[in-house]
């Protein structure tokens, strides 16, 4: 089993940045995708971004150009790197394999204030 340890929330104003990291163990994280997730108050969890091992990445439109996810695979770990942040992008940031219904960390929490 994998566990996952999301770090780097906090709290920013609206434009500002942050830049979250998730320490992966396991070696599945080397020869799996891996992605990041956020959950806002009262929602269900969504999918932000995703990255292959090989480095190709996709994103919710709605963090289209802002976010940029990466990952450094000796050090199993995934980052997403988020500028010009908006207060809806408020929530619970997770990350995971794409698709995952379970094995979730404890989240880091992302408050962005106006």
């Amino acid at each position: 089993q994998v566990r996952l340890v999301e770090s780097g929330g906090g709290l920013v104003q609206a434009g500002g940045s942050l830049r979250l990291s998730c320490a992966a163990s396991g070696t599945i994280f080397r020869f799996n995708a891996m992605a990041w997730y956020r959950q806002a108050p009262g929602k269900q969890r969504e999918l932000v971004a995703t990255i292959t091992p090989g480095g190709s990445t996709t994103y919710a439109d709605s963090v289209k150009g802002r976010f940029t996810i990466s990952r450094d695979s000796a050090k199993n770990t995934v980052y997403l790197q988020m500028n010009s942040l908006r207060r809806e992008d408020t929530g619970v940031y997770y990350c995971n394999v794409p698709a995952a219904t379970g094995n979730w960390g404890q989240g880091t929490q992302v408050t962005v204030s106006s």
